[in-house]
Order: C-alpha cells, then structure tokens, then sequence
C-alpha cells in the first residue's frame, strides 16, 4: 500500500499542477511532512489522508491502491 500511496499522491499532484508545499497548506502539515508520504518513508493519518483525497477528488479506497477507480 504505501508505495501505491506514494505513487498516486505525486502522479496526482503533478496532473492538478500543484507543489508539495501548496499540497501541505492545504493539508494543514508542512512542506516535509508531505514529502515524506511521496517519498514512502511515512503514512499518512486518516484525516490528513481524508483531505488529500478531497483535494483531488478522488476515493480513500483509490490512493490506497483498492481500486483503480478514482
């Protein structure tokens, strides 16, 4: 899961055009923090993962890698 979470939060944030920073304002988390979810060292909790997923309007189930419908 987390190198399909990985995977998905980058390919998403490039297709919206944003920056990990502008992602992390969003999320309410720093800049690092974000990074860290890209970079598979760590998971996001349920909240944050909650409001990345609202930001690209897709399903928790999708940026886990449940399914391949966003």
């Amino acid at each position: 899961m987390k190198e399909t979470l990985a995977t998905r939060l980058k390919e998403l944030r490039k297709a919206k055009g944003y920056t990990q920073n502008q992602v992390a304002i969003y999320c309410d988390i720093t800049e690092k923090a974000y990074q860290n979810y890209e970079l598979q060292a760590r998971e996001p909790k349920l909240d944050i993962l909650i409001r990345i997923a609202d930001l690209y309007d897709v399903s928790l189930d999708y940026l886990t890698g449940r399914t391949d419908e966003k």
